[in-house]
């Protein structure tokens, strides 16, 4: 069975905190649940740690999908043994599907055998999402390194909520090498791992660290693929929210950190092969989120941060054990001590508190020390601490070159919308860049500007939905996506097309809608205006705004004005959400105020007004940044839909765009009509009832002549539009044929259904794992009603089926494509072409299946082909054997798949 291969997107490399060499730098995990924590090298790895079970008891999270936290990386990277890393030939061959021309940008979530996708990709995470602290592998001096650089990581630690920790090995740019780490039992939410070398043994071993929701913090000692579980440290009801390993000044003895949920430090000190309480650390006055390991010269410095908005800089160093006496009238800080025996060596380590870092108003989930770099030559190790707080700031810290004291050096941080702050934070590998993102789901990235040093500027990241993805649509000329999700958002991803260059990447340009309820469903109803509906009974209409329009087609390449003819001369300049309201507000040009001065502010404020958020246009020529989607890329609601009782559940709309139809939740079957609308006047035109339950989707036929509905009553009805007499008058749908108990087919819920392109077959999917084929439909047939009966032999797909699309174009041996996708996340190809045998058989071919890695983790919500009329396609000969879709699922992804026709 060959397998298909998403279409290759790439992101600039500067644009992202990885190392230099671009290798491997991320990976997807097969745990058998979520995965919850990852942990690499130093800037090589951005990634998640799930909420703590104590997190979890204080937001009031029910259950453990909410439990979780997504993750993310940048290189794409199988991990799956005997796997292969992206940038060398896929699987299959290139007659089929073209393999990766560049790095994709790409990420994955934490989900069941979550995996890469090596395609043009969006990344949808769930709502908290986090940068783990990366591996610190070895000590320099017993790790081999290029004269310059630092040596590639080749090792990879994960922790998921399937309670396993499983360590990788990379060999030879291929991941053959994989090794669970079982004991736990509950979710694994903070790893972390470390070389060691014994004094008896002169292998390498790796120490891995792990705490998960059961209390319990566990010691790993992994040699070769040998693994020995050293201890298991108790913390009795209590939980341990952030662990690090490291080694003490001068010795070979590693040390633990553990900040507790009792406020304090743990620190553990392995003595015989066991690890021994030596001190704790008092001081914070609430829960620990973050501890880092940082060496500098002889010391250790421990860096801690708490939700008392406070870090507190922790000095570890060798205690002198020189007889001079002490001045008593010295104010000296308090040390604590312990001792602890290298190589029969018994030696006295003082801790002390360095300082206490106070600049953060909320709570301070992270702190980073920048990664040791080479420089010249030279390993270095700068003294600068990044940390990222619920004030949506994150804050580079450094101690003055002349008095020592340590003080704000650089805030960034994230300027209105409805956020919750920043959950984690990273530097890249030479701290140029510094990269934090937030409870939400959004990356933020910021980077030095090379001529002043304390001047950081944002710059452009990879985005996406943090929740599950419902619906997607592509316009009709085929030239961006809008897509809809359960967090609420509605995004617009489309190509960026950078001038004098070939690479053409695709990116988040617009957040047309941030809502307040989950949104479900959308369709377009022309080029730049579209329908979405959500858990509310309200459908709503969008138009895009003049500075949307100039932003895409400077980002596309288009022509302005060629793409403006076809619009309103009055279109308004963008949108604003008012204060208290969930509809957006058209913004014109006589509304746009001058942003006064700070000087005019401080003499014109009485400091009570409420200070609201007023959209400010923007010429951009590359995609826009998070802070810049959550303000100004929002689109003017124009019409409010009301006619249904319950949420809404689907909404589509024909070919020539003038009629809208739509459904809602139901449980009888006055609930389950369905409402047509008109475009133009947006009234209602006809209430179409036939269902007892739910109408989950909905298909217009290529020709308009004919509405499809499928039904969770596990049924479907065909209307059949009536000629009228007049074109003012509006038209009329009849029901023409349907199923019932007796002459269904299907057994289970139908999910999905859709139309051939020559409007003579249509095709339904359900959770039976059936797609049946219903036809022929004549539209010249006066008849009132039809018994429309299965066409095709039933095909059993292997799985519930929860989208079905037929390709606009057919097979070149005049075949339809039909894109089938399933629960398990997998999307299958099929060739159909009625026999006219009796029954039929050998009627449907099986084509291609995506992999494992190509798939989506979790069920599929919707698959929708590009048009193949489209314009994107720059070279016609080349283009005409490419075939487009996307999908989108449940594992909060978006994937664009090319396809070769002539190789199915």
């Amino acid at each position: 069975m060959r397998s298909a291969t998403p279409e290759p997107g790439s992101v600039d490399g500067s644009a992202f905190p990885c190392s230099p060499t671009r290798r491997g730098c991320g990976a997807a995990l097969a745990h058998s649940k979520q995965l919850v924590v990852l942990s690499w090298r130093p800037g090589s790895l951005v990634s998640a740690s799930g909420a703590s079970p104590a997190r979890c008891r204080e937001l009031g999270c029910k259950g453990q999908r909410d439990v979780s936290d997504a993750a993310l990386a940048y290189e794409p990277q199988v991990l799956r043994e005997g796997s292969q890393p992206l940038g060398k030939e896929l699987l299959l061959p290139t007659s089929m599907v073209t393999p990766p021309e560049s790095i994709a940008y790409s990420g994955f979530v934490n989900r069941m055998a979550a995996n890469w996708l090596e395609t043009r990709m969006f990344i949808f995470f769930r709502d908290r999402i986090s940068l783990v602290p990366s591996w610190n592998a070895v000590a320099p001096s017993e790790f081999p390194a290029v004269a310059g650089t630092t040596a590639p990581s080749t090792e990879l630690v994960s922790g998921g909520s399937d309670n396993q920790v499983i360590h990788w090995e990379i060999e030879d740019n291929q991941l053959l090498k994989a090794v669970y780490l079982q004991g736990h039992e509950g979710p694994v939410y903070v790893v972390h791992a470390v070389y060691q070398r014994r004094t008896s043994d002169p292998a390498l071993y790796t120490l891995i660290v792990s705490a998960a929701a059961d209390c319990t913090v566990r010691l790993w000692s992994k040699k070769g693929s040998e693994v020995t579980c050293l201890q298991t440290l108790n913390f009795g009801n209590g939980f341990a929210l952030a662990l690090c390993l490291s080694f003490l000044p001068n010795t070979d003895v590693p040390i633990l950190a553990c900040g507790n949920d009792d406020c304090r430090i743990d620190l553990f000190a392995q003595q015989n092969d066991q690890f021994q309480k030596v001190l704790s650390l008092s001081g914070h006055e609430d829960w620990i989120r973050g501890v880092e390991w940082a060496a500098f010269g002889k010391d250790l410095f421990l860096a801690s941060c708490s939700q008392d908005c406070l870090i507190r800089i922790w000095k570890l160093y060798i205690k002198s054990t020189s007889l001079e006496t002490q001045d008593d009238d010295n104010i000296r800080l308090k040390e604590n001590t312990f001792t602890v025996e290298n190589e029969s060596v018994k030696i006295t380590f003082a801790v002390s508190l360095e300082t206490v870092l106070a600049g953060h108003e909320n709570w301070v989930n992270a702190v980073h020390w920048q990664p040791v770099f080479y420089k010249d030559g030279v390993l270095q190790q700068p003294m600068r601490l990044l940390s990222a707080s619920m004030d949506k700031t994150m804050i580079l810290w450094a101690p003055d070159e002349e008095s020592g004291v340590w003080l704000e050096q650089v805030r960034v941080g994230e300027v209105g919308g409805n956020t919750l702050g920043f959950y984690d934070c990273q530097f890249n590998e030479d701290g140029t860049m510094i990269i934090a993102h937030a409870f939400h789901g959004a990356l933020h990235l910021w980077k030095q500007n090379t001529v002043n040093s304390r001047e950081w500027t944002p710059e452009i990241v990879i985005s996406g939905h943090f929740d599950g993805v419902q619906d997607l649509v592509w316009d009709p000329e085929g030239e961006f996506i809008i897509t809809v999700g359960t967090d609420q958002t509605t995004r617009l991803f489309a190509p960026w097309k950078r001038k004098d260059q070939s690479q053409v990447t695709w990116h988040e340009i617009a957040r047309p809608q941030i809502h307040g309820y989950e949104l479900k469903c959308l369709t377009m109803v022309n080029r730049f205006q579209f329908v979405s509906g959500a858990d509310e009974k309200v459908l709503r209409v969008f138009s895009a705004p003049r500075n949307f329009v100039e932003n895409f087609c400077a980002i596309t390449g288009q022509s302005l004005n060629h793409v403006l003819c076809n619009q309103d001369s009055d279109l308004p300049e963008g949108a604003t959400v008012p204060a208290l309201g969930l509809s957006n507000k058209a913004v014109f040009q006589g509304d746009i105020a001058s942003q006064p001065s700070d000087e005019e502010e401080l003499l014109t404020s009485t400091g009570f007004e409420y200070q609201q958020v007023a959209f400010q246009p923007s010429i951009l020529t590359a995609p826009p940044t998070e802070d810049h989607l959550l303000q100004n890329t929002l689109w003017p609601e124009v019409q409010k839909l009301y006619g249904h009782g319950y949420e809404i559940f689907c909404v589509t709309c024909n070919n020539s765009k003038t009629l809208l139809a739509s459904a809602c939740k139901a449980a009888k079957k006055e609930h389950a009509a369905i409402i047509l609308w008109n475009t133009t006047s947006w009234k209602q035109v006809q209430n179409l009832v036939f269902h007892s339950l739910t109408v989950t989707q909905m298909a217009f036929s290529p020709n308009d002549k004919f509405l499809l509905a499928v039904s969770r009553d596990r049924t479907w009805s065909l209307w059949k539009k009536q000629d009228t007499i007049s074109p003012e008058f509006e038209p009329v749908f009849t029901l023409f044929a349907f199923t019932n108990k007796v002459t269904s087919v299907h057994s289970r819920i139908i999910w999905s259904c859709d139309w051939s392109p020559d409007s003579k077959y249509f095709f339904t999917g359900s959770r039976d794992k059936k797609v049946v084929v219903w036809g022929e439909c004549d539209s010249t047939d006066d008849c009132i009603e039809h018994n429309i009966g299965p066409c095709s032999s039933v095909l059993d797909v292997g799985g519930a089926v929860t989208a079905v699309s037929i390709c606009p174009e057919l097979h070149p041996s005049q075949r339809y494509v039909v894109a089938v996708g399933l629960e398990c996340g997998k999307i299958c190809l099929y060739t159909w072409k009625k026999t006219n045998q009796v029954p039929e058989i050998n009627d449907w071919i099986r084509c291609v299946e995506t992999s494992q890695s190509e798939s989506h983790t979790l069920a599929i919500r919707k698959l929708c082909w590009k048009n193949c009329s489209g314009k994107a396609e720059p070279k016609e000969a080349e283009g005409a054997k490419w075939l487009y879709f996307a999908s989108c699922g449940e594992d909060h992804t978006v994937k664009i798949y090319r396809v070769n026709k002539y190789g199915l």
